[in-house]
């Protein structure tokens, strides 16, 4: 069943929390700010976590802690005005992950405050040693509500259920390739930002690996020229000019049956398009626009979603006068919120996005309009290039596996970007390390008004509570 209430926080907040919580074998305290995705789904980011340190508290003992009110004061005054939710974290050393009768008295005395100063839904959570968090939430009757899933998105992606606990323990995680990790895929929803090249082939995987959604982002119509680079297109199709979303989305029902595909034709430039992958558990970005990249940077960021990111290229040069193949190569990104972003990376630049905009606004302006294509420096209709997307999607997709089920022999984090050269036979790494992070204000926002801070995207005012 797919989670109705989940709790994402980032990599860089949870490992934070992670050693002042769990620093000295004594209970410690924080407290989460947390900002809402898109409904319908009730999906909370943590925006900002407040540590309370260990000296201000009176009592901290394995099994027990008392904490000061006056940083509950201060996350009410961060919160109140943009109506944000705040969760009361505090470890469990001894590795218990239940909530104890003394938890619940605390929460009987002290969430009913957080509600006389602002109505939300608020509430409490735990953290054990592992890095396990469980979570739930109030209604202002007090009415509990458990968080069915807490995601963490940082070098590797942890998923913490709520329904799955043996003797107060969390369940081991599922190995990778295994059923039981598609039986966990069929509880989580993933974005394909692109259904053509790449994006047709990262779509079929990530549908058969089992997610319980899939939702295809893609404007476009299908055409006879990018037959021989779409799958499951066919010749009718491309004489109806079908949507490559519905499209594909038919092909998932026959496979997977009704209900499984939401098709979003359109760009990812769309209040809808942002909104529905705002909701989703991962992004797989496989456009050829740097808007688009910068569409789901902005979203991964907002919404702290893991963001896999690929893109191919077939450069030439001239040699005796005649074109010929300088490289065969791809390139794929895993970005994880609070890390270095496509930004960062150089993936897209202000330079390029004003580039682009010119492209696609005053063709007569820029005159380089090879430079969009696969092929750099020819002119090429229908580019045979099915062998180099399906390399690049597969580790695409690949690089998901190895993030949320690990296996790999050497840590994550040593695999932020993967390039890979077919003329070379090459293929290099790079660390998150490699790459500087500038500050982002965008990080855990949510769905706070205008999305992704973007006046583009304000809501309608006459739609604005």
């Amino acid at each position: 069943m797919m989670p109705e209430h989940t709790l994402a926080m980032a990599g860089v907040t949870h490992s934070m929390l992670k050693a002042h919580l769990l620093s000295d074998g004594n209970e410690a305290a924080a407290i989460l700010i947390c900002a809402p995705s898109p409904g319908p789904r009730q999906r909370l980011v943590v925006r900002q976590a407040l540590l309370v340190p260990h000296e201000a508290c009176p009592v901290r003992k394995p099994d027990a802690i008392v904490w000061p009110g006056g940083y509950i004061e201060e996350a009410i005054d961060i919160a109140e005005a943009e109506g944000l939710v705040i969760i009361l974290l505090h470890s469990h050393p001894g590795g218990w992950l239940q909530f104890s009768h003394i938890d619940n008295e605390s929460d009987a005395r002290v969430i009913p405050g957080l509600f006389e100063a602002f109505d939300s839904c608020h509430g409490s959570a735990i953290m054990t040693p592992e890095g396990a968090i469980r979570a739930r939430l109030y209604s202002p009757d007090m009415t509990p509500q458990p968080v069915d899933l807490v995601t963490i998105a940082g070098d590797d992606i942890s998923y913490w259920w709520n329904d799955r606990i043996v003797n107060g323990l969390p369940a081991d995680r599922p190995l990778a390739f295994t059923g039981a990790m598609t039986e966990e895929l069929s509880c989580l929803s993933a974005a394909v930002i692109g259904v053509s090249g790449t994006g047709s082939i990262s779509a079929e995987q990530v549908a058969r690996l089992g997610f319980g959604s899939v939702t295809l982002v893609d404007p476009d119509k299908i055409e006879k020229k990018n037959l021989n680079r779409i799958l499951n297109a066919t010749l009718a199709d491309a004489e109806q000019a079908r949507s490559k979303v519905e499209m594909f989305s038919a092909a998932i029902a026959k496979h997977r049956g009704d209900g499984v595909a939401i098709s979003i034709t359109d760009t990812l430039g769309t209040r809808k398009a942002v909104e529905a992958v705002g909701q989703c558990d991962v992004i797989f970005c496989c456009v050829d626009s740097k808007e688009g990249r910068q569409y789901a940077d902005l979203i991964a960021s907002a919404f702290l979603i893991p963001l896999l990111d690929v893109g191919v290229t077939i450069p030439t040069f001239l040699d005796d006068g005649k074109v010929a193949v300088a490289d065969v190569s791809g390139r794929i990104d895993y970005v994880q919120p609070g890390g270095s972003t496509l930004s960062d990376r150089g993936v897209y630049t202000q330079e390029s996005l004003r580039a682009e905009y010119l492209q696609r606004t005053d063709p007569a302006a820029f005159q380089d309009e090879l430079a969009a294509g696969y092929i750099k420096g020819i002119h090429e209709e229908a580019p045979s290039v099915i062998t180099l997307n399906m390399r690049a999607a597969s580790v695409l997709v690949n690089e998901f596996i190895a993030r949320a089920y690990p296996y790999r022999q050497e840590p994550n984090r040593n695999y932020a970007r993967i390039a890979f050269s077919f003329a070379a036979c090459d293929e290099d790494h790079h660390t998150e390390d490699d790459f500087e992070r500038t500050e982002n204000a965008l990080l855990g926002r949510g769905a706070v008004e205008p999305l992704l801070g973007l006046p583009l995207f304000r809501k309608p005012r006459k739609d604005v509570a």
